[in-house]
């Protein structure tokens, strides 16, 4: 008798222990980040993509086998589908915002429909456990074809000058389909030339929407309580509302800026440059192009190839004109880039040094009309 009052005095203990046990893995797992997720996908219903299980998305990348690369919120893998499709996972950092960056990919990517826009096929979010699950991008980032400053591996060497500008047209439409294509207004916040993906023909796919805001297209504010995006990128009126608004122009900023860095005017300066870090960059690519002279990027060989590049930089300076009223919409860029060199006007000058940076500490409205 002693002994079965012992055995059963054990089990209760051990039914406690696991139990408590359980609760703390609860508990933990369960957090007002992830009840703000779930009430999410609830009121998402049947437009939100498909839900896999964390083991499921372990057996899709054959136990994160192949790593594609990684980013500021997590590490990307390769996997396949069960019907063969070839897919990419981000498997997002734990210990990265309050899932905040996870809504914003899901709310933004699952209303678009678009050739350059990346497509999302499917979430995996199990407590802690977070991922999203892409169309496989096989030409990875067009990150790899910026010229560098390396005079060896010039900008544009593997895809030649047309194809360049083909991509900077199919962005440019990816871009204005956010903006004004979509029942909501997509606004980006982070353009720059590792978020654009390429397929197996190298068409462009914006993808990468962590930091993206969701507002209506007319008349519309948000709030946002700091800055957002990547230094070199980011539009002027995002660190000083002194510049102006920040709207949908601020995504033209960042496009102009990554214009420049594919034509290799960012990072390239010929041996008459100052190279004082005082000098704002776009200012000595405008004294060129006012004055008719030759940048002599590296790259550029034929007549043909010189006239898509000065149109290419012509448009990127309109882009980046520092009052967000002076910068083309998406729809206007498009335009531009499809006129010849010779009907564009040249836009007024850039400031002459970069602009205060000041970031910003309390929130703050932003008009997105």
């Amino acid at each position: 008798m002693g002994i079965l009052i012992t055995c059963a005095i054990i089990c209760i203990f051990r039914k406690k222990r696991n139990s408590s046990i359980l609760r703390t893995v609860c508990c933990r797992k369960v957090t007002k980040s992830d009840q703000d997720i779930e009430a999410f996908f609830r009121n998402y219903g049947s437009l939100a993509p498909k839900r896999h299980s964390f083991p499921n998305v372990k057996k899709i990348t054959n136990s994160f086998k192949d790593e594609l690369g990684q980013g500021g919120y997590g590490r990307v893998y390769k996997g396949k589908l069960s019907d063969g499709r070839l897919v990419a996972v981000k498997l997002l950092n734990t210990s990265k915002g309050n899932g905040q960056e996870f809504i914003n990919e899901v709310a933004s990517i699952s209303r678009t429909s678009h050739v350059n826009v990346i497509t999302l096929l499917g979430f995996c979010l199990e407590g802690s456990k977070r991922a999203l699950i892409y169309e496989f991008m096989p030409n990875g980032s067009l990150e790899k074809f910026v010229y560098s400053g390396n005079t060896s591996k010039p900008s544009g060497q593997h895809l030649g000058w047309d194809k360049m500008y083909e991509i900077v047209v199919g962005i440019a439409k990816g871009l204005e389909y956010l903006h004004r294509g979509c029942s909501t207004r997509i606004l980006h916040f982070d353009i720059k030339p590792q978020n654009i993906l390429l397929d197996e023909d190298f068409v462009p796919k914006i993808s990468d929407f962590g930091l993206a805001k969701l507002c209506l297209k007319k008349e519309s504010i948000v709030s946002m309580l700091e800055a957002r995006g990547t230094i070199g990128y980011i539009a002027p009126e995002v660190f000083n509302r002194n510049f102006g608004e920040v709207s949908h122009k601020s995504d033209v900023y960042s496009y102009g800026m990554m214009i420049m860095e594919l034509v290799g005017c960012k990072n390239y300066r010929d041996s008459g440059i100052d190279h004082s870090s005082e000098i704002y960059f776009p200012h000595w690519i405008y004294k060129h192009v006012e004055h008719g002279r030759e940048l002599k990027l590296p790259g550029v060989v034929t007549s043909e190839e010189s006239e898509i590049v000065k149109k290419m930089i012509i448009v990127g300076l309109w882009c980046m004109q520092t009052r967000p009223s002076n910068r083309p919409p998406m729809n206007r860029v498009i335009e531009m880039l499809q006129e010849s060199k010779e009907a564009l006007q040249i836009p007024p000058m850039p400031f002459l040094a970069s602009p205060p940076r000041a970031p910003i500490t309390s929130s703050s409205t932003i008009s997105t009309s």
